[in-house]
């Protein structure tokens, strides 16, 4: 397992302990420790400079799993991706899930992931019924909504740091078909983007849509959205997708640049040549479209990529306007930028990052200096429009910064296990 993350940055010294027995005692190490899964987060919370990270991968057993309730029981270590092979089959499918199926049960809910249906079923945490949370005396926590209440709440969102999840419940959601009846919807702007918004949030379960940041700011893109298809909508004949090309090398850092970046969005937003497309979309493609590209985080090169996630107040549509107007005078055009709306569900996670209003997640190529320097310029302006930027992803923000989008750290910081700690919590708490 690489010392990175997946966005490649930074890169820290830790030793990998796997984790093979969910009964096995947990600690022999004098190190500090950390949980990780199939290591996909784009920052540092998954990382223990000059620790130990407890590989969880090889917990990965399937427990129980009642086809006629679609509740599943597994250990942390079964991936989203291995869940959809065996529930889909059988009418269910995950009740959210975040752009990838390449993560962990205890990952997705150590970072409390959301996806298309956020407006509908609000975030994963709200989907674990119960899960066993094993500290490092020993101590083994049954965390439910009604047993160790103050654990649950802590450990759904608590980025690894309050012990070891063992194994966790969900329920699942009922489907007819792995289809979706999908819709493509090209936006000239901002103000189109939030009616097409407001339109679909009522009838459609999944939404999400990719905007041109170097469009000079005016925010045009391409609205996706969908809903599982019905039963009378059952195609006679349905082939899923089976091809994925792998990246076989790091691009060279100068491949992604303003000009390329800028091609490319045209292309994208111009590929549609009407304004609707409508179609019958495998939930692969719909729901992970860069999982067809295996190792596609090389696209960036060796000197990696921040991504950058935040949510601002639904009623301030100019700060999103700000923003993509900021990046698109900058140069520094995101090669990926994915614009949703929230909804008002609340999480039971303490550091939840979801919460009603439009988030944009925006992925940058590392260029040095310039890079930080406007994360860190719209780090103010998040600030200002009292949004907060999701912990899950980041790799650089201010403990200052860190610390005002979540004050409630301090209370979340009595529930962290004395022997974990991480790269993320170190540089966002120690001053």
């Amino acid at each position: 397992m690489p010392n990175q993350s997946w966005g490649r940055f930074p890169s820290v010294s830790q030793e990998v302990r796997p984790v093979r027995w969910r009964n096995k005692p947990l600690l022999d190490s004098p190190k500090m420790v950390l949980p990780i899964g199939l290591g996909r987060s784009y920052g540092d919370v998954c990382l223990n400079d000059g620790g130990a990270v407890l590989s969880t991968r090889s917990l990965n057993r399937f427990m129980d799993f009642n086809s006629q309730t679609g509740i599943l029981r597994c250990e942390a270590g079964v991936s989203l991706a291995e869940i959809l092979e065996l529930c889909v089959p059988a009418g269910w499918f995950l009740p959210t899930t975040p752009g990838t199926q390449f993560v962990t049960v205890g990952g997705a809910i150590a970072n409390d992931v959301h996806g298309k249906n956020h407006h509908r079923a609000g975030t994963f945490g709200r989907q674990v019924l119960q899960f066993e949370l094993l500290r490092s005396d020993g101590e083994r926590l049954l965390c439910s909504p009604t047993s160790h209440q103050d654990y649950y709440a802590a450990t759904i969102s608590g980025l690894g740091l309050t012990g070891l999840i063992t194994w966790a419940e969900i329920q699942l959601k009922r489907i007819v078909h792995r289809a979706i009846s999908s819709e493509s919807i090209q936006f000239a702007d901002l103000e189109e983007f939030f009616a097409i918004s407001a339109e679909s949030d009522q009838d459609y379960e999944y939404t999400v849509a990719w905007v041109d940041c170097g469009s000079q700011g005016n925010g045009r893109g391409i609205f996706f959205r969908g809903n599982h298809i019905t039963k009378d909508e059952i195609p006679a004949k349905w082939h899923p997708p089976s091809r994925t090309i792998t990246m076989p090398f790091d691009l060279p850092g100068f491949v992604l640049n303003r000009w390329s970046v800028s091609a490319f969005n045209w292309v994208y937003y111009n590929k549609q040549r009407q304004k609707i497309v409508k179609k019958l979309s495998d939930y692969g493609p719909f729901f992970y479209p860069l999982d067809a590209i295996l190792q596609w985080n090389r696209l960036y090169g060796k000197q990696g990529f921040l991504q950058y996630q935040f949510v601002v107040p639904y009623e301030d549509h100019q700060i999103i306007k700000d923003i993509l107007q900021t990046i698109a005078a900058s140069g520094l055009s995101s090669f990926l930028a994915v614009l949703k709306t929230f909804g008002d569900l609340v999480s039971p996670g303490m550091l939840s990052f979801p919460r009603k209003g439009v988030t944009l997640a925006l992925d940058f190529p590392i260029k040095g200096s310039a890079t930080f320097e406007l994360l860190e310029h719209l780090d103010d302006k998040v600030r200002e429009a009292k949004g907060v930027v999701y912990p899950g992803k980041d790799a650089r923000l201010s403990a200052r910064n860190f610390q005002t989008h979540y004050p409630q750290w301090t209370e979340f910081a009595k529930y962290i296990d004395p022997r974990f700690s991480s790269s993320f919590w170190r540089r966002v708490t120690e001053t």
